[in-house]
């Protein structure tokens, strides 16, 4: 292994949140026990960065989009998450085609119960989705399966400026009021309409459909950083962001996405890679964002513990046992309230760590302990990953809350 400089990214997707009644007004991050994650605030350099641009919604896609040095709000970046996703899934787009995000969702009495379809297994949606290809026969329509409740459908010529709804906003709401509207909307109904009359899963009664675009065109990471790169994560949206922008997809088994998902494995997939093929590694952790959208904070809590626990704390071990130089940025991509149960457009708190240079920094990491840093926030997040990965980020240090952080 080189001695070169080893760059972890860790994104707890959606572990940000708010003060929560049931946690005497503390939030997840406040309750978790989590002392690795904490090691590295008291080490490193906290702030808060800000990952969505104005305008735009605070979706996954976009957030790790800024994560990852790109600016989501440049024309022609951003098309849509779905299109993402089917890169991860090896479907190849032609200019023409229209990739949506297919959901599988429980409805009942009109009103959308669970946009996971009870977290459905992979193998038992695999089954639906072929039901689809084989029951809705109509031209220019195709169904690919994903993981879980997350597939795609592809729509040769179709229309990608049709207004759509994530599922995961709608909970316990009536569907009527967030149907696909404008140019090409009736298709999308119909398709969405004959699902409902086809699926008699006990989980799975319907298909939702939105997040679509066309095929994206992303810089490519290793080539503007010079950095040979990989991303773990059980979901397609990250994986294929990763593939688009040059990162290897680092497979690992057992992950599912949720807080049963397979955290060591993460850890240790990671640590092979850094040791034998590349320098930076994104690991993505989607069960804190489920948790979120579940209204479960004691699933929220456990995930970050159990990111703690597994993944922070085996890394911590590995650089320190191999004599390894490392850098580490842990941040979410987004808030997702447990009382709100979706994503929101907000800043996020983070930690800059490095083992090369320790600085005096905080007691504990969350968002009440780091509530002094948020009238500083960077709002650009796409300029964070330069001052991670050592690079000239164009802010002078008088304008910039990590200007003395010499990491």
């Amino acid at each position: 292994m080189s001695d070169s400089v080893k760059y972890v990214l860790i994104i707890p997707d959606g572990a940000s949140d708010e003060p929560i009644e049931e946690l005497d007004n503390k939030t997840p991050f406040e309750v978790a026990s989590k002392p690795n994650i904490d090691k590295l605030a008291g080490e490193g350099v906290c702030g808060w960065v800000l990952n969505v641009p104005d305008g735009m919604y605070p979706g996954s896609d976009i957030c790790i989009l800024s994560i990852l040095g790109v600016n989501p709000a440049l024309p022609d970046v951003y098309t849509g998450r779905a299109p993402l996703e089917a890169a991860s899934m090896g479907i190849e787009m032609r200019d023409s085609d229209v990739a949506y995000r297919c959901n599988l969702v429980r409805i009942e009495d009109g009103i959308m119960v669970d946009y996971s379809a009870g977290h459905i297994s992979t193998e038992d949606a695999r089954e639906i989705i072929e039901i689809l290809n084989r029951e809705i026969k109509e031209d220019g329509i195709k169904f690919y399966p994903g993981v879980s409740y997350r597939h795609i459908m592809i729509w040769e010529n179709g229309k990608d400026r049709i207004e759509t709804t994530p599922p995961h906003d709608i909970t316990g709401k009536p569907i009527k009021d967030y149907m696909p509207r404008g140019d090409g909307a009736e298709r999308l109904i119909d398709i969405m309409k004959k699902s409902s009359e086809i699926l008699r899963n006990e989980k799975a009664n319907m298909v939702w459909l939105w997040g679509q675009g066309k095929k994206p065109n992303l810089p490519s990471f290793t080539k503007r950083f010079e950095l040979k790169g990989g991303v773990v994560s059980a979901v397609d949206l990250v994986k294929g962001i990763g593939k688009l922008m040059g990162l290897k997809v680092i497979d690992v088994p057992g992950v599912t996405g949720y807080i049963d998902t397979n955290y060591l494995g993460k850890a240790e997939y990671s640590i092979r890679f850094l040791e034998y093929e590349g320098d930076f590694v994104l690991i993505h952790v989607e069960a804190p964002d489920e948790a979120g959208h579940n209204g479960d904070y004691r699933a929220k809590i456990q995930a970050i513990e159990d990111i703690d626990r597994y993944i922070v704390k085996t890394i911590l071990d590995w650089a320190e046992e191999k004599k390894i130089k490392l850098r580490i940025l842990l941040l979410p991509d987004h808030p997702t309230p447990v009382k709100l149960r979706t994503h929101k457009a907000d800043m996020v708190p983070f930690v800059l760590w490095s083992n090369l240079l320790k600085v005096r920094g905080e007691s504990s990491f969350n968002e009440r302990t780091l509530e002094y840093l948020r009238p500083m926030c960077l709002k650009e997040g796409y300029r964070l990953i330069n001052l991670f990965l050592g690079k000239d980020c164009a802010t002078s240090c008088n304008e910039c809350l990590l200007g003395s952080c010499k990491l």
